[in-house]
């Protein structure tokens, strides 16, 4: 199965507040598929980063960083799990209400400068808007069948 590649986000969301980096959802069959090409990977500047499978342990995590062009995160997941498929749906509900990108920017914004020294923190905090538009599309899509 050939791979697939989603822009993901705060760059995939026009319009939106992002910091300089671009979030690359990559779809693989499988985990194994992912590993057999991490070393074609580091080959093009990627760094595997296997201290954040504690989090996310069902995750492949490669950073390219930004000295020969854009830093670059790369996402690896198995191709329709609920990693892959959360990402998609809140990039999607960015990209198609731009009233709840607005809101996102400016909870963003907020969070930046509570957070300013707490990458993690920052992101933890993030959860909860998240997970809310989740919800929200669940329910939406759920009575529409």
């Amino acid at each position: 199965m050939p791979v697939l590649i989603e822009h993901v986000g705060s760059t995939s969301v026009p319009g939106l507040c992002a910091k300089a980096v671009i979030d690359i959802l990559l779809g693989a069959q499988d985990l194994l598929q992912v590993e057999e090409t991490s070393e074609a990977l580091a080959k093009l500047g990627y760094r595997y980063r296997p201290e954040y499978e504690v989090e996310f342990p069902d995750r492949r995590y490669f950073v390219r960083p930004g000295d020969t062009g854009p830093r670059i995160h790369l996402h690896a997941v198995v191709a329709g799990s609920p990693f892959w498929l959360g990402h998609l749906a809140f990039r999607n509900a960015l990209r198609s209400d731009a009233q709840l990108a607005h809101q996102y920017g400016e909870f963003k914004r907020r969070l930046a400068v509570v957070h300013a020294d707490d990458r993690a923190a920052y992101t933890a905090a993030k959860a909860p808007f998240i997970e809310q538009v989740l919800a929200g599309q669940r329910v939406a899509s759920s009575r529409s069948i």
